[in-house]
C-alpha cells in the first residue's frame, strides 16, 4: 500500500466528488459500517460544508440588511435637508452608517473565510478518499481470503459427498448381496421369521425409549 502523501500527490490533479454527498459512497460501508477514522473525517467534512452553507446564508442576509440600511440613509439624508438637519434624523443616520460599517466588516470576514473553505473542503475530502480506498482494498483482500476458504470448504464437501454417495451405494449393494445369500441358503420362510423377530424387537426398543 502507498502512503497517504503519495495518494494525495496522485489525487492532486483529480477532481474528487464530495464523498459525503454521494449515496454510493455511504453504501460502501453498508455491510460492515464505517471505521472510526472515516467517521471522524466524515464529521469534519460535514462541519466544513455546514459552515460554508451558513456563511453563504449569512452573507446574503447581511447584504439584505445593508441594502435596507442604505435605503434608510437615503431617506434620512432627505429628511435632514427638509427638516434643516433634524437631530433625531442625524442620530439615526449616524447609527445606520455605523451599522453598515459593521456589516461591511462582517461581510468581508465571511467572504475571506468562504474563499478558504473550498480548499479546506477539498483537502478533507481527499483525506477521506484515502481512508476510503484503504478500507476498500483491505475489505477486498479480506473478502478474497474468505472466498478462498469457502471455496476450499465447498470443494472438500463435494469430495466428501461423492465419497459418501459411493459408500452408501456400496453398502446398499452389499445388503442386497447378503440378503440374497441368506435367502438362497435359509429360504424365504426362515428369513420372514427373522424379519418379524427384528420388527418386534424394534417396536419393543421404541417403547422403552419413549
Amino acid at each position: 500500500m502507498k502512503d497517504e502523501k503519495e495518494y494525495l500527490e496522485a489525487l492532486a490533479q483529480k477532481k474528487v466528488p464530495i464523498l459525503v454527498l454521494d449515496q454510493k459512497w455511504h453504501r460502501v460501508f453498508a455491510l460492515n459500517g464505517k471505521p472510526q477514522n472515516v467517521k471522524v473525517q466524515e464529521a469534519a467534512l460535514n462541519e466544513l460544508l455546514e459552515r460554508q452553507g451558513q456563511l453563504n446564508n449569512d452573507v446574503k442576509d447581511l447584504k439584505k440588511t445593508k441594502a435596507k440600511l442604505m435605503e434608510n440613509i437615503v431617506q434620512n439624508m432627505e429628511g435632514t435637508h427638509e427638516e434643516n438637519i433634524n437631530d433625531i434624523s442625524s442620530r439615526k443616520l449616524e447609527e445606520d452608517r455605523r451599522l453598515i460599517d459593521e456589516i461591511n466588516g462582517r461581510i468581508e470576514e465571511s467572504e475571506d473565510e468562504l474563499m478558504e473553505l473550498p480548499r479546506k473542503i477539498q483537502e478533507t475530502n481527499r483525506t477521506l478518499m484515502i481512508s476510503t480506498m484503504q478500507f476498500c482494498y483491505q475489505k477486498l483482500r479480506d473478502n478474497v481470503s474468505e472466498i478462498d476458504e469457502i471455496t476450499e470448504w465447498i470443494t472438500q464437501v463435494r469430495i466428501d459427498l461423492k465419497k459418501n454417495i459411493i459408500k452408501k451405494q456400496n453398502r446398499e449393494i452389499n445388503n442386497r448381496q447378503i440378503y440374497s445369500y441368506m435367502h438362497d441358503i435359509f429360504g424365504a420362510q426362515i428369513l420372514d421369521l427373522f424379519d418379524l423377530k427384528e420388527e418386534d424387537e424394534e417396536r419393543l426398543q421404541g417403547k422403552k425409549e419413549n
